[in-house]
């Protein structure tokens, strides 16, 4: 995979993505400041990367994945609207890597 191209338009509408999973993704969690949402440009999808601190990666998967899977239901519908496909990735944050 490779950083996101310059086009306005991918970068937009990847940025919008971002910010709709970070904003319901804030409201999930206990510890906010962990919480980092990447957009990462592949062939044909932009992925994105999802990073949360250990003690929230439960919140955020759910019982048998239904969170996650509700998150990934809304990101498709949403891309819908942008007509470019959004994947999302779920990991935990490394916590050699926190500020």
């Amino acid at each position: 995979m490779t950083e996101m191209p310059n086009h306005p338009q991918e970068s937009n509408a990847a940025d919008e993505m971002c910010e709709l999973m970070l904003r319901i993704v804030l409201a999930l969690v206990e510890d906010p400041g962990h919480v980092r949402v990447q957009a990462i440009a592949g062939l044909d999808s932009v992925v994105l990367q999802l990073s949360v601190a250990s003690v929230d990666l439960g919140r955020v998967i759910g019982k048998q994945g239904r969170t996650a899977r509700a998150l990934r239901t809304v990101l498709g519908a949403a891309s819908m609207k942008l007509r470019q496909r959004f994947t999302l990735d779920i990991v935990e944050e490394d916590p050699a890597r926190v500020r």
